[in-house]
């Protein structure tokens, strides 16, 4: 019996140092980097995804048939507008202007030869020198001259069209692609495509709405606030080009219930490039004093998403919030939150409800503190 009282002694001792080593009241305030919420004018938007396309496409054809002599253009080149890209064999076309220029001189003779005959008879036809039928014949080989150099002077406006047409040139500014023909193929005309021309700048941005968001894209679009900001999506979420919404589809795709959209992007660089896919941020309009914070401060549970919030004497309270959309690395409160409330950005994974915690003003950088082993193992029993 004397032996085993100091036995009981000691370990009723153990259990007293334990049980007061796992009372999370003995623990010392975990930790936490805090931040303040803000209140800002933010975009509400539709993130869509787009494809580019070129703001002018063409395709060269040649309108007279012939030979290529000359090519003056390089796989790739970025042109100009009339800008010399090929040309057509145009001797047989000089040959027909020339043609035609000679029938204008000859119609052009006999038409004087007619007028000086026809002048010469209407001083007679009074004296009755000269037949009533005479008359009217001479008359009216007048105005078939007169027709004939009309004619002829048609003949040398087609002939100057066709030699014209024989040198090719750039109908717009933009990007050559590969070239389809080389000299000495011979080209028909209306048939065979010589080269295609893109417009990179400005470009398209083609996408998509469902119809549920039909209605409010309407109403922004008829007030003239919408706009688009486009970014690849090798981008940085805050490097975005704007673009200016000028189309919208005049019906709903039955298969995908979707309305198409086009925004006109400014690309002087050409950083965008005709059929790459696109991250479009559809901003329909600006929600004013919203309340954002950094997105890792936003906790998720079965109950949803929460903040803990720390409260003027250190305390962390557990906040639901209402979540909205991204701006960024933030995220807008809908509700729970005000501005100018301090939330944990950091080291939420030692904090309770209720409980103080530890302000770390050295912790700007938004790193979480790391918790060492134990402390982690009676935080979770304290939780529990």
């Amino acid at each position: 019996m004397i032996l085993l009282t100091p036995l009981l002694l000691v370990c009723v001792s153990c259990n007293r140092g334990s049980a007061r080593a796992d009372n999370p009241a003995t623990l010392p305030p975990p930790a936490v980097t805090v931040t303040k919420a803000t209140a800002q004018d933010v975009p509400r938007y539709l993130d869509e995804i787009g494809r580019n396309a070129a703001f002018e496409s063409v395709s060269v054809m040649p309108q007279v048939a012939g030979r290529i002599t000359e090519r003056h253009v390089q796989d790739g080149e970025n042109l100009q507008k009339g800008q010399l890209l090929f040309v057509i064999d145009p001797r047989p076309y000089k040959a027909q202007l020339d043609s035609a220029q000679a029938n204008l001189a000859q119609a052009k003779a006999a038409l004087e030869l007619a007028k000086i005959q026809f002048a010469r008879d209407q001083e007679l036809v009074g004296t009755r020198a000269i037949s009533k039928q005479d008359y009217d014949t001479k008359k009216n080989t007048v105005d078939v001259n007169e027709a004939q150099v009309e004619a002829a002077k048609a003949a040398i406006e087609t002939a100057q069209i066709n030699l014209d047409y024989c040198y090719i040139h750039s109908p717009i500014d933009g990007r050559a692609g590969a070239r389809l023909v080389d000299v000495g193929n011979v080209v028909q005309a209306n048939t065979t495509s010589l080269l295609s021309i893109q417009r990179l700048d400005p470009i398209y941005a083609n996408f998509t709405i469902t119809e549920r968001d039909l209605p409010e894209v309407q109403k922004e679009m008829s007030r003239g606030t919408l706009k688009a900001l486009v970014r690849l999506p090798g981008d940085a979420e805050n490097v975005t080009r704007p673009g200016r919404v000028e189309f919208l589809d005049n019906s709903v795709q039955n298969a995908t219930g979707t309305v198409n959209l086009r925004a006109t992007i400014s690309n002087p660089d050409h950083h965008f490039w005709p059929g790459q896919f696109v991250n479009v941020k559809l901003v329909l309009a600006t929600q004013k004093a919203a309340v954002l914070i950094p997105s890792q401060a936003t906790q998720i549970s079965q109950q949803g998403p929460f903040v803990f919030v720390v409260k003027t004497d250190d305390t962390a309270e557990l906040r639901p919030v209402t979540l909205g959309q991204r701006q960024g690395g933030d995220v807008v409160i809908v509700s729970g939150l005000a501005s100018g409330e301090r939330v944990v950005l950091a080291g939420q994974l030692l904090v309770r409800p209720g409980s103080k915690v530890h302000v770390d003003t050295t912790g700007e950088s938004g790193a979480a503190p790391v918790p060492s082993g134990d402390q982690q193992k009676k935080a979770e029993r304290g939780r529990s």
